[in-house]
């Protein structure tokens, strides 16, 4: 029996980080072999949704932040390369309560790091925006280095790069379970079995079904996408000419919400609450709360959006982004991996050296994809990175 080809990396799992990996990976010369379980991209996951929020002054922790300016540029990078629009700069508003999580975050990364900023009071970011309405309560801060990446895109330019550079990728294979092969692995799907030097963990929300030790370390969390139709500018508008503002609205009349006007906003409400929007691309307004989801399944994810979730956004929208409070033109619905931290997962598994597991982005990671690819080849070829990983180790 002929023995299976050997990999220097198998990667299990093709989304933001997988994909990014195999990119980096593949132009750097490694015999790379690619397997997820669907075919990315894809709506089933974590990176689908048309958008992500890309943001600099980082009220996570101070420790993101350089990864975060090289994962700008290696966005940029690819979008030269791939030659399709990946990113947009629009600017980003942080606005919260003073006392808050979030302002104080931002201020300390963007102070430590010498980021450009502006602090401004509500008043100032109404007048500015009028699309946004923060309360007398609330303060926000400005940042320049803040935009939107556009998902699905992203993915799919990472792919077509790794495929590109040699890359071996499979789709709808997903993997079962590995053994270790002498210093490597033995990797084993429905489809057969494949031999490496390394195997990259980039699974997302079935890292667990992988990892039963490790399954109580993560929580998968559904989460809900909204987008909606901007509403009426006058109420009078509605009332004399309803159909002309619906029509407006679906030609793509973004008003206040057009990318030049608006730019990427993240709030946390007194109530210590957070949700996030964007402009209008033209596919309607995006928001969505950030967090509050149900403990799911993968496998079993509830994807119909019910009437009270929807309620509770508009509570939201009616508050804070009343302009946006229109017509709902549609929902999707993703997971975030939760680690128990809320940070990153970038570690080798314990008595494995062979492995390195990369996930639980806690529903902030896709913004680093393009420069976790990068430092998840470095460990993977070289033993070490640049960045300081400390956050992000668990052993």
């Amino acid at each position: 029996m002929t023995s299976p080809a050997r990999h220097d990396v198998i990667i299990a799992g093709l989304g933001a980080m997988g994909s990014a990996a195999a990119y980096q990976l593949a132009q750097r010369g490694a015999r790379v072999l690619g397997l997820d379980r669907f075919r990315p991209p894809h709506a089933l996951g974590s990176s689908h949704g048309q958008s992500r929020i890309i943001r600099t002054a980082y009220f996570e922790h101070p420790a993101y932040v350089p990864l975060l300016q090289r994962a700008w540029q290696l966005w940029l990078d690819l979008q030269h390369i791939s030659g399709r629009e990946l990113l947009q700069q629009t600017g980003g508003l942080m606005i919260g309560p003073s006392d808050g999580v979030l302002i104080p975050g931002v201020l300390r990364s963007a102070k430590q790091h010498g980021l450009a900023h502006e602090l401004l009071t509500a008043a100032a970011v109404r007048e500015r925006y009028p699309a946004l309405r923060p309360g007398a309560d609330m303060q926000a801060v400005w940042e320049p280095a803040a935009g939107v990446l556009f998902a699905e895109a992203c993915i799919e330019a990472q792919l077509q790069a790794a495929a590109k550079h040699g890359a071996q990728l499979q789709y709808d294979e997903p993997l079962t379970h590995w053994t270790q092969d002498g210093t490597g692995v033995r990797v084993f799907t429905a489809q057969g079995e494949y031999r490496a030097k390394q195997l990259l963990l980039t699974a997302g929300a079935w890292v667990g079904s992988l990892l039963p030790a490790l399954a109580s370390s993560f929580t998968v969390e559904r989460q809900v996408l909204y987008w909606f139709d901007r509403a009426s500018d006058r109420a009078s508008d509605r009332a004399s000419d309803p159909a002309g503002d619906q029509a407006s609205n679906q030609a793509g009349d973004a008003g206040q919400f057009a990318p030049a006007l608006c730019p990427v906003h993240l709030w946390e409400t007194p109530a210590q609450r957070f949700f996030y929007g964007f402009p209008d691309f033209g596919t309607g307004i995006k928001v969505a709360i950030h967090h509050e989801g149900q403990r799911s399944d993968p496998d079993r994810l509830n994807r119909v959006v019910s009437p009270a979730e929807v309620t509770a956004m508009r509570a939201l929208l009616a508050k804070y982004l009343p302009a946006a409070n229109g017509a709902l033109r549609s929902t999707e619905v993703c997971m975030y991996t939760n680690s128990n931290d809320e940070h990153f997962w970038i570690d080798r598994l314990a008595g494995q050296p062979a492995v390195l597991l990369a996930s639980a982005c806690s529903g902030h990671g896709f913004k680093f994809a393009s420069v976790l690819g990068c430092v998840l080849a470095d460990l993977l070829l070289d033993g070490h990175s640049a960045f300081d990983l400390s956050l992000f180790k668990r052993r």
